[in-house]
């Protein structure tokens, strides 16, 4: 009998339509010949703020990379408003939309370039420490799952409304930790299973 290993269908799902370029290594030349209809690099030419990197792994319940994840992050600009028609206050980055997208390589890589969101209204007006929506497509997965990337250097994160409804034990799995370099590198690994499993929430 075999043993019992993380769940896994049929795939690569996401190259050929929404992840085509830079990250195919299952494909002879690494891409296919369009462009991503949503890049993985959020920084336009009229943003504002802190520029930054984020990267990170995404590994299965066997602590192994998975190399053909789908990442998508929505996000706030420098100054906490969104792209979005729900968020009618003046925009004065108007081609920031917030909206990226990344496969991961054959390492379980993936790496958002963007700048580093401001405080948004949460819960009954409470604000909100600096943070990114991150949903995950992975393989065995009926539908994705979404968290939340908060960063290391933020003193709000300990009176956050979110970050508050997650057990303190758990609370480190939500936490990009910066690494320094110019633009700031922030790491955020991801697991989908195991003991380390990052916390997820129902949306």
């Amino acid at each position: 009998m075999s043993e019992i290993t993380p769940s896994q269908t049929v795939g690569p799902f996401f190259a050929y339509g929404l992840t085509p370029v830079g990250r195919c290594d299952w494909d002879p030349n690494g891409t296919y010949s369009w462009k991503n209809s949503v890049e993985s690099n959020l920084v336009t030419p009229d943003v504002s703020g802190t520029r930054i990197r984020i990267e990170g792994t995404v590994f299965d319940g066997d602590n192994k990379p998975i190399n053909d994840c789908m990442i998508e992050i929505w996000q706030a600009d420098a100054q906490g408003r969104y792209a979005s028609p729900g968020d009618n206050r003046s925009l004065p980055n108007t081609q920031f939309k917030g909206f990226g997208r990344s496969a991961t390589d054959k390492a379980g890589i993936f790496a958002f370039d963007t700048i580093k969101p401001g405080a948004v209204p949460g819960p009954g007006g409470k604000p909100q420490a600096p943070h990114i929506v991150v949903a995950i497509f992975s393989r065995g997965m009926l539908r994705q799952v979404y968290t939340r990337l908060y960063f290391s250097d933020e003193a709000a994160n300990a009176a956050d409304p979110v970050l508050g409804l997650v057990p303190a034990d758990r609370r480190g799995t939500l936490i990009a930790h910066k690494e320094g370099g110019e633009p700031p590198l922030y790491r955020f690994n991801v697991h989908m299973q195991g003991d380390n499993e990052t916390v997820f929430f129902e949306i």
